[in-house]
């Protein structure tokens, strides 16, 4: 009965503590705001407008992250074979200094954005970042194609690229 009673708790503590897979992005994290290379603010929302009808792919790193520095080089063989997305780079960095040293020496090519408040920000609580690097694709139409894959070689994100 203890055996049951175990197998019974675990699968119901393991089903409530699964991700949400959004499709949409919540209402708080459309209007976080970023800031843009240049220091100007702009809210998410803005941002997915500004690509309305776009397929954009979205990387979600830090400049002192092992695995999104290990994970640049596939996001740009991505980018080669991949031309006509739109490429977004989200930073989680500390300071925007190392976010601006970070673009530049690893070559990043696309659009790039710091969330000031990191992991903590109202985006990266929104839709439930709490590993990077993170990879996403948004449909032309805005929704969410691909909610999560923390990495490049994830069978996930190859099949909605592929799509």
């Amino acid at each position: 009965m203890k055996y049951i009673i175990s197998i019974l708790f675990i699968t119901v503590f393991s089903i409530s503590c699964q991700k949400e897979i959004l499709k949409e992005f919540p209402k708080e994290a459309l209007q976080d705001t970023m800031r843009t290379i240049d220091g100007k603010k702009i809210k998410v929302e803005e941002i997915l407008a500004k690509h309305k009808g776009e397929t954009i792919f979205i990387d979600i790193w830090a400049s002192w992250c092992g695995d999104c520095l290990k994970g640049i080089p596939s996001v740009k063989e991505i980018q080669k074979n991949n031309p006509q997305f739109t490429y977004l780079f989200l930073s989680l960095d500390r300071k925007e200094s190392s976010w601006k040293v970070g673009i530049e020496k690893h070559n990043l090519i696309g659009e790039h954005y710091f969330l000031p408040k990191g992991f903590k920000s109202a985006f990266a609580k929104a839709i439930d970042v709490d590993w990077i690097p993170r990879y996403m694709i948004i449909n032309p139409d805005g929704s969410i194609k691909l909610y999560e894959a923390v990495k490049t070689t994830d069978e996930a994100l190859r099949e909605a690229i592929k799509q």
